[in-house]
């Protein structure tokens, strides 16, 4: 008569826990190769704002001017002040003619339909007089430093750069939570992580509680 022989059951905690190493490892790197570029270029950006009054910045201004149509002037002769973009055909004419495209809502008066084109690193604006048709246009240009200071700032960056800085910093908060995972799983072997990570929070609030007013 054979006898049985059980099999114990192998533990379920260590394969757990490996599985949730591998995640973690999994998620760090694709969270990290995701993030890397945008935080090397925020990382520059937030030196080049804390020094932004030491960093010459030369602005350039560029003028244009030119005269709307009869017929297309005709379609700005509403009395109604509401702020809305000006009609298609208009705001294809003056992109043609001086290169800006007012899209963006106006601000209509009696006398002059006025669109603000701000942009990151400068501004712009025209102006198109509704008696005789005339338009003003300028743009002001504070170079690339500028540009790249706006961008961090999600200053008139528009809808796609709102998206990015969403999906980027999602990527951070990953990068983050992860790194803290590994450094949990591993802090047995260094003894100086949380010390460490003591550290980078003492500062920052030290800073902020006695040396900011």
């Amino acid at each position: 008569m054979h006898q049985l022989t059980t099999i114990p059951a192998r533990p379920r905690k260590p394969a757990r826990k490996a599985f949730w190493l591998k995640q973690a490892y999994l998620w760090h790197w694709i969270s990290s190769a995701v993030s890397l570029v945008g935080l090397l270029l925020f990382a520059i950006t937030g030196i080049t704002l804390n020094h932004a009054g030491e960093v010459e910045s030369s602005p350039k201004v560029s003028t244009a001017a030119a005269t709307l149509p009869a017929p297309l002037l005709a379609q700005l002769s509403s009395s109604d002040q509401t702020a809305r973009p000006i009609p298609s055909p208009v705001a294809r004419w003056i992109e043609d003619e001086i290169g800006l495209a007012p899209s963006a809502n106006a601000e209509w008066s009696d006398g002059e339909v006025y669109v603000a084109l701000p942009r990151p690193g400068g501004d712009g604006w025209v102006a198109i007089d509704k008696t005789t048709g005339a338009i003003t246009a300028e743009v002001t240009d504070r170079g690339w430093v500028s540009w790249l200071n706006d961008l961090h700032k999600g200053r008139n960056t528009g809808g796609a750069w709102k998206w990015f800085l969403d999906i980027f910093s999602g990527a951070c908060v990953v990068f983050a939570l992860t790194g803290f995972v590994l450094l949990q799983i591993h802090a047995k072997k260094r003894p100086s992580t949380w010390p460490l990570v003591v550290l980078g929070l003492a500062i920052p609030a030290i800073l902020a509680l006695f040396f900011i007013h």
